[in-house]
């Protein structure tokens, strides 16, 4: 009986031994920073900022238990293994979500890039033919004057796409694009007036001859 409760109470020494003695997951550790450092890199933040947040929230938990564990006799890093490889899987799925959201944010953009550049040149074919006189002379001169200023602001949003900010030159194309087509309204409002006075003088004019 002695040597039964000897052998138990050696094995719960050795039991205790071994909890107290246990090593943090410094492999997994470093695994998981690793991770979710090169998917942030790749801007999980810029482009999908929700996930990225979970991510990141996932590793901290991960943390968080790693400190507890360390303040305690007895340690366990159970709970802080598995979070450390849920973090680790977590990194490399938001690793494809990344490159796919990044894709089409790099495809609206070129669209809208596309379609600020083709305003801008509908907007100058527009003021070409444009009605002529001394009345209108300066306000087409301010039109072509905004105009250059819309075609000036394209460099701000190709830089935009070379830095892959996406959002902004979807932005600022999107708000150039606007810019043109009311320069575009104004242009053939005005060529509207004209045809229009024109035709009211033809009919004057044949009225005219009738009588």
């Amino acid at each position: 009986m002695k040597s039964i409760l000897k052998y138990m109470a050696v094995s719960m020494i050795t039991i205790f031994l071994f909890a107290g003695c246990a090593q943090q997951p410094t492999e997994e550790i470093n695994a998981a920073k690793a991770s979710v450092e090169t998917v942030m890199a790749e801007g999980a933040q810029k482009f999908a900022a929700e996930e990225a947040k979970q991510l990141n929230d996932v590793l901290q938990s991960a943390q968080d238990e790693i400190k507890v564990q360390d303040d305690k006799i007895f340690k366990n890093y159970t709970k802080a293994k598995e979070l450390l490889a849920k973090a680790t899987a977590d990194a490399e799925t938001l690793k494809v979500t990344v490159a796919a959201k990044k894709e089409e944010a790099k495809n609206n953009a070129a669209a809208a890039q596309d379609a600020a550049k083709a305003s801008i040149a509908e907007a100058k074919a527009l003021l070409e033919n444009a009605p002529q006189g001394k009345d209108s002379q300066a306000d087409i001169a301010a039109l072509k004057a905004d105009l250059q200023g819309l075609e000036d602001s394209l460099v701000e949003v190709q830089g935009a796409v070379d830095s892959e900010d996406y959002n902004v030159a979807i932005e600022k194309s999107k708000a150039i694009t606007e810019k043109s087509a009311t320069i575009s309204d104004q242009v053939k409002k005005a060529m509207e007036l004209v045809a229009a006075k024109k035709l009211e003088k033809s009919k004057k004019v044949n009225k005219s001859k009738k009588k």
